[in-house]
């Protein structure tokens, strides 16, 4: 079967040494899948791989001239960099994968047949089976029930950055301009029919992301997507006091009625020391949406572009693709 114009979209980070091997086989994966390839190219977003993975990159771009590099003016994290090289997609199918191997450019094949069977608009790819230790897959596997409890935003556990979309999708995708979002919750939010397929995942490197940084990685997912947690706090807050009511009236009760005797010191500082921190915890959850908000007003651009290589260079529309605008 013969397709439309395809985009597979990858970023670099430390991941040089695979970008030979990735090239081609996305290549090769989208001649089996039926796309033409005259019309297929690839996009490489280089997140200032502190490596030499931008040399890596501009050697696949003079091997092919279908690849186009988008080199970051510094390192924006692995989800602006993806947006960015979203942004820079041309193509009626956009492939959007990590370029470390470990999600299959073969992948695109069976994608692209269940879109075509399902007549979506999405595809994209779950895990069968999570990869890692006990602590990551346990730790990593909490995150999405807590996600969806907080957020209400139905995202599937163990999923992929591996995923095939129309044009359609990419586009209404890229209208979000939320600075440190969740990408997966964007995807969610963008609607269209969105179908999931198991994958297997392999491990060929060990993970970027550690304990702190996926931490405040859900930080940021929950903050981003919901209110919900100011909402927990005030309910908090109003059972406290009214326990707080409820004993003082006792105690008052117990003194005028009963003539009973309480020793204040234990009671008063486990009451400060409790109310105190709850109130520390309180101001800092509330801290996060304020600080959440400072970023957003600031109107700093999403991702600074240094340079394109390729055929995308002769854009120059695309050089500063997430530059906000005053309404």
């Amino acid at each position: 079967m013969v397709r439309s114009s395809l985009t597979i979209v990858a970023t670099v980070y430390k991941t040089g040494q695979y970008l030979e091997e990735f090239c081609r086989r996305a290549f090769a994966a989208a001649i089996e899948a039926g796309f033409p390839p005259q019309k297929t190219d690839i996009v490489l977003v280089n997140d200032k791989c502190p490596a030499d993975g931008l040399l890596c990159a501009l050697r696949e771009q003079a091997r092919d001239e279908r690849v186009s590099v988008v080199d970051l003016s510094r390192n924006f994290g692995h989800h602006r960099a993806m947006m960015t090289g979203l942004m820079h997609a041309s193509g009626e199918h956009v492939f959007l994968l990590d370029s470390d191997l470990e999600e299959q450019p073969e992948w695109l094949g069976s994608f692209a047949a269940q879109m075509d069977e399902q007549g979506c608009d999405v595809v994209f790819g779950v895990q069968d089976k999570r990869k890692g230790g006990w602590f990551e897959r346990n730790v990593g596997g909490a995150f999405y029930p807590l996600f969806r409890a907080l957020t209400k935003v139905p995202i599937q556990n163990d999923l992929t950055v591996a995923r095939l979309m129309t044009r359609q999708y990419v586009q209404a995708t890229i209208l979000y301009k939320d600075k440190d979002a969740l990408i997966a919750g964007l995807f969610v939010l963008t609607g269209f029919d969105q179908r999931s397929q198991l994958v297997v995942k392999l491990s060929t490197s060990q993970t970027s992301y550690t304990f702190m940084s996926k931490f405040l990685f859900l930080i940021n997912g929950i903050t981003s997507f919901s209110s919900r947690p100011l909402f927990l706090l005030a309910g908090v807050g109003a059972i406290v006091t009214l326990l707080a009511t409820f004993f003082s009236v006792w105690v008052v009760v117990q003194k005028l009625f009963f003539y009973a005797f309480f020793s204040g010191w234990t009671s008063i500082q486990v009451s400060v020391w409790f109310l105190g921190g709850l109130n520390l915890l309180f101001v800092g959850i509330v801290g996060l949406y304020v600080g959440r908000i400072f970023n957003e007003v600031k109107h700093r651009p999403y991702t600074i572009v240094q340079q394109v290589h390729g055929r995308l260079a002769a854009d120059s529309k695309k050089e500063q693709p997430h530059e906000p605008t005053d309404s």
